[in-house]
């Protein structure tokens, strides 16, 4: 940690130099104090506790929350929970204790099954995601020329039904980024993780069925602005839920399942989209689309119904007292009691650790006035925004149309655009291991410019004259595009945000997050109509692949790797001045430029951890498995 604080002790040495007839220090650098010493404890909270005294807190701890009855349990895991990486010396445990903790080394996937049934359900609700954004793909194709706002009608009011087309598709990404996300932290406080999921569900359901029965395109808004009410807590809330239950060995990659089985759901939507194409009645006019869009429905009805069978997340239960609930919730979520009393008893210190930042003050206000929450929204705003200014979705509600206007039959082009779901989804899938082996930072620093490389190519490929050639090559940009996207900007953005807020404050950051992607989900689906009648596929394109290499610059500088790391402990990370990380990261570049590409000797740079090895490079991380 005294690469993290030395600025600040420099700092108030020369503030206690400068005023030495002061009785205290001013009251906002007493604060600032505070904050980073509780970040230096969050480093290990019972590092130093003699092991007598350290059992018997425990065991008082587990006694004065009815949990008497598992003391020496308690006291074996708070020993375990101080010195994870030294359990073999412990003669407190017995062989079978120490078997258990090397399996838990050698076997990282060797979950309890309701654990991996919770991350089922969890990507249940990602799956009707996908479905939501998806659907109006096809739909798009039919119910503008129906409703009259056919942004191709090639007359006066071309450029007015872009707008208004536009408007439809972004409708619940609008309600999402201004009221939709920022209900997480109510109902979550009200109904728990399990009872807010139960909540979107319900509402996703109804909406969907809703968008299939309307009448026009003001109606279908309106439908559509409501669905945001069951896409925006949804989407906030199941990334923390996973996140909270999951060990942190496997929390990225299990948290991360989200945006692979949403990247499923969205394929599915293509699917959908194909196989009610050829729908036709004459009774009910545009039948076809009224089923692709209430499709989606049919997901949303099976989490309701499933969602409450899964533990309710351990870290929200301790968070209201409920200490009891807490140990039983643990008690599925992992293979041993022992796994469960260390990762409870760890989590409790932690999290009265954690409590010495708060200042009772607006917990909206110190999201932001706080300097450890302050990098965490900032780190999660980057990666956030850049999830919809990569451009990838424009390409998931507007595939059909791009393929469509580059010569495709309406038919092939959504024979293409499954094409890209496919991609999408299959492409996710090495993420499951990729994101804690290679990290959150790596995956989007390798993948940005691969990204922006792309959509040149198919903005480009608008200029061939040749309609075969020019398909082939707009198919072709458009799927590498998304084979970088799937394991990069793709995963990491809900994972990341997930992580990177301290528990009392983790709903409202994380609905900080997530509306922001919203919002500028919204921008890219209002826009793109009329960016691309206005700038033609060629400068649309370019205009995104120029935002993958901001995008590429931003991550460099201001987002720190969180692989591996308890979700408390993250606090110390983030506790680095933001400044000092940006000119850190900019000499690691350089130092790398010159040892790899002009394959120069140099020195190594110090870390900018104390728990990291050259240049950032994390060799392990302190606080052990799984919180």
């Amino acid at each position: 940690m005294a690469g993290v604080t030395n600025d600040f002790n420099e700092k108030a040495s020369i503030e206690k130099n400068d005023s030495v007839s002061s009785v205290a220090p001013p009251a906002k650098h007493h604060n600032a104090l505070q904050v980073e010493n509780v970040n230096a404890r969050l480093a290990n909270p019972l590092e130093g506790i003699p092991a007598d005294q350290l059992m018997a807190e425990a065991e008082e701890f587990a006694k004065a929350h009815g949990l008497g009855h598992l003391s020496d349990e308690f006291r074996k895991g708070a020993l375990v929970a101080q010195n994870p990486s030294g359990f073999e010396s412990l003669t407190q445990l017995n062989e079978d204790d120490k078997a258990i903790l090397r399996r838990e080394i050698t076997h990282k996937w060797d979950q309890p099954a309701q654990l991996y049934y919770l991350v089922l359900l969890c990507s249940v609700a990602a799956a009707v995601q996908g479905m939501d954004e998806s659907v109006i793909n096809g739909a798009n194709l039919f119910f503008a020329p129906q409703f009259g706002i056919d942004p191709n009608s090639g007359d006066a009011n071309a450029g007015r039904n872009q707008w208004l087309l536009g408007l439809v598709n972004s409708a619940p990404y609008l309600c999402c980024a201004v009221l939709g996300c920022w209900l997480t932290d109510p109902l979550n406080r009200m109904f728990g993780r399990r009872g807010t999921i139960f909540i979107a569900a319900v509402f996703s359901f109804l909406t969907c069925i809703w968008q299939g029965v309307t009448n026009s395109w003001e109606h279908l808004f309106v439908a559509r602005l409501v669905l945001g009410l069951g896409i925006g807590p949804k989407s906030t809330t199941v990334p923390v839920y996973a996140a909270e239950c999951t060990p942190a060995s496997v929390r990225g990659g299990l948290v991360m399942m989200w945006q692979m089985w949403t990247a499923f759901g969205i394929m599915i939507g293509y699917v959908m989209d194909l196989a009610f194409y050829h729908v036709r009645s004459e009774a009910v006019r545009g039948l076809n689309w009224r089923l692709m869009l209430g499709s989606a429905g049919v997901p949303a009805l099976f989490l309701a119904a499933q969602v409450f069978l899964c533990p309710e997340s351990p870290r929200w239960l301790m968070g209201k007292g409920r200490y009891d609930q807490a140990y039983v919730s643990l008690a599925r979520l992992r293979r041993h009691p022992l796994q469960a009393a260390r990762d409870m008893y760890y989590i409790h210190v932690l999290l009265e650790a954690e409590k010495e930042i708060e200042t009772g003050r607006f917990r909206y206000l110190e999201l932001f006035t706080i300097p450890r929450n302050r990098r965490g929204a900032l780190a999660s705003w980057i990666v956030m925004f850049m999830q919809q200014f990569c451009g990838v979705n424009v390409i998931a509600y507007y595939s059909s149309s791009i393929f469509s206007d580059s010569g495709f039959s309406e038919q092939a082009a959504l024979a293409a655009s499954l094409g890209f779901g496919i991609l999408n989804w299959l492409f996710a899938l090495p993420a499951v291991y990729t994101i804690d082996t290679f990290g959150r930072r790596n995956l989007l620093l390798t993948t940005f410019p691969a990204m922006s490389a792309c959509l040149l190519l198919t903005g480009f490929a608008f200029w061939i004259p040749e309609t075969s050639a020019r398909i082939g090559v707009v198919a072709l940009g458009i799927y590498l595009f998304c084979i970088f996207y799937s394991p990069g900007e793709g995963p990491v953005p809900f994972t990341y945000s997930a992580e990177a807020f301290p528990l009392y404050i983790r709903e409202i950051g994380m609905s900080f997050a997530v509306a922001t992607t919203w919002f500028f989900n919204f921008v890219l689906a209002i826009t793109w109509p009329r960016l691309q009648g206005a700038f033609k596929p060629q400068g649309a394109f370019g205009w995104y692949a120029a935002w993958n290499i901001v995008g590429f610059i931003l991550v460099l500088m201001f987002v720190p790797e969180t692989k591996a790391l308890s979700l408390e402990e993250l606090d110390m990370v983030f506790s680095v001045p933001t400044g000092r990380h940006a000119s850190y990261q900019l000499k690691a570049l350089f130092w790398r430029f010159r040892k790899y590409v002009l394959r120069k000797n140099v020195a190594p740079l110090p870390p900018l951890y104390e728990f990291e090895g050259d240049v950032g490079e994390k060799h392990y991380a302190p606080g052990g498995a799984g919180h």
